[in-house]
């Protein structure tokens, strides 16, 4: 009597799983990667978050009519070399029910 393993989950579908899950999660995660777009050499993952969240929330295709976007464009644009342009960054934020929002680099002494 043999046991069929169980099928492995990828670690990207788990984390999409748990993005999906939990809405708090998804904007912290996505402030922090959000964050390394200032740096390039992180600007990759920032630009994967983006996607994963993208992809929790809708799926690419989904979110990419819902931006205005080819889904084609918006693989190229939330990939390790992608560079998007405000508009699109913006129109996919609101895809997935977020914004983008400004804060201070440092605290301010008062």
């Amino acid at each position: 009597m043999s046991k069929k393993p169980k099928a492995a989950v990828s670690h990207h579908e788990r984390e999409v799983a748990e993005l999906r899950a939990d809405h708090e999660l998804a904007v912290e995660y996505l402030k922090a990667a959000m964050a390394s777009l200032d740096n390039p050499d992180d600007r990759a993952a920032g630009l994967l978050a983006l996607r994963a969240v993208a992809e929790a929330y809708g799926g690419l295709g989904a979110v990419a009519a819902e931006a205005g976007i080819s889904r084609e464009s918006l693989y190229r644009t939330l990939s390790a070399k992608g560079n998007p342009t405000l508009k699109t960054l913006l129109a996919v934020l609101k895809a997935v029910g977020m914004k983008l929002s400004v804060e201070p680099k440092h605290q301010i002494a008062a």
